[in-house]
């Protein structure tokens, strides 16, 4: 039996689509390099089907659907209405016509069997309420010998882009011990976790890789605390319960932490993500 998300971090989710769309720009350019390693080691090529899970604002659907026009197509599913709407909007002003969108969750897809050649989820899966549950609907709707593929974020440690800014909060704000195996976005950053749960639910030849890049864009220390407090609904919630004064001293020291990663005064973090990938099973 698949699980539907609940209604609290639907309207979490809901709340936090707005900041989404309005840094999508600067979100794409961010994990550009990124994306290109999931089309990668997802071996997306033209013709294909593509299914996008929890695809957010619209990436990577939009890019996998620029790269796969005019003969492939793109299937982008999300469980937040504002999230699925926003994505619509921009396929609209790309000009894209090779991409579809639905909103349902990661653990209930409304697809039949064997509808895609490929099924992903960038930066997604930390957050699905029974991951489980959400791979096996993956692999429902994937082709035998299609290929799942997964992004999330590897270790905290290996993040300066998450852990300068968690570090003053929790300075400020004391943070609640995390269940590792709750909804969030170090729940995978274990080696072979997301790639054990994978295995149990069906797929074969799971790999699994260490990915390094630049997450880089042209925005300013100023606007990178802006949209960092923004997507965030974790950060949102602390600092809505701060006076102006100790907001404003906590965005004084993260412009202070995060100075050496503006040359230019352009952001460019290092950062390592892990890509999860496997195989549905041949019906031979």
């Amino acid at each position: 039996m698949t699980q539907t998300q609940p209604a609290s971090t639907i309207r979490e989710w809901t709340d936090t689509a707005r900041y989404w769309t309005k840094h999508s720009a600067t979100i794409r350019q961010m994990f550009l390099p990124l994306t290109a390693a999931l089309v990668a080691d997802a071996a997306i090529v033209q013709g294909q089907s593509v299914l996008d899970v929890a695809g957010g604002a619209g990436e990577p659907s939009l890019t996998i659907a620029r790269k796969l026009a005019p003969n492939g197509s793109v299937m982008c599913t999300d469980a937040v209405a504002e999230m699925v709407e926003a994505a619509k909007a921009a396929a609209l002003t790309q000009g894209l016509t090779n991409i579809e969108f639905r909103q349902c969750p990661a653990e209930s897809l409304p697809f039949s069997d064997n509808s895609f050649d490929t099924a992903l989820s960038r930066l997604g899966a930390m957050f699905f309420t029974d991951p489980q549950a959400a791979f096996r609907e993956m692999l429902r709707v994937t082709k035998p010998r299609g290929l799942v593929a997964f992004v999330v974020w590897y270790k905290s440690e290996f993040n300066p882009f998450s852990y300068l800014v968690t570090s003053i909060l929790d300075r400020h704000v004391p943070a609640v011990p995390a269940d590792p195996d709750a909804p969030g976005a170090f729940r995978f950053a274990e080696l072979g976790k997301l790639a054990g749960l994978l295995r149990e639910a069906g797929a074969v030849d799971v790999r699994e890789r260490v990915f390094k890049f630049d997450m880089a864009a042209p925005i300013s220390p100023v606007e990178f605390w802006e949209m960092r407090s923004g997507i965030s609904e974790t950060l949102r919630t602390k600092l809505e319960k701060l006076s102006d004064a100790e907001r404003a001293q906590i965005a004084k020291e993260v412009l202070e932490s995060v100075k050496d990663f503006f040359p230019h005064n352009q952001m460019s973090f290092p950062a390592q993500m892990l890509i999860v990938t496997g195989s549905k099973r041949s019906t031979k």
